[in-house]
């Protein structure tokens, strides 16, 4: 019904209309992995190693009563998720 409005407001023939739509699409490829973005993951990998050492050195100096497992396991998990999805992308 839509098709058939469009058609009519721009007075195109069929043949042409029809012209109009992709046929098919052709991946030559993989793209490039990125040298900016690794390097991005690995300053990424360095603040995380580096904010877990400081987590856990905090827990123990101010006797926090809960294990710093409860940071430093999310943090890892989905960081180490992140470069996973990124490494193994299509």
């Amino acid at each position: 019904m839509l098709a058939g409005l469009v058609r009519l407001i721009n007075r195109r023939g069929a043949a042409e209309y029809e012209r109009g739509f992709v046929r098919g699409v052709r991946v030559s490829g993989r793209a490039p992995r990125n040298p900016r973005v690794e390097r991005v993951i690995a300053v990424c990998w360095v603040i995380i190693i580096i904010k877990c050492a400081a987590v856990v050195w905090l827990f123990d100096h101010y006797n926090v009563p809960v294990n710093p497992l409860w940071v430093v396991a999310p943090t890892v998990i989905f960081a180490a998720l992140i470069t996973v999805v990124y490494l193994l992308r299509d």
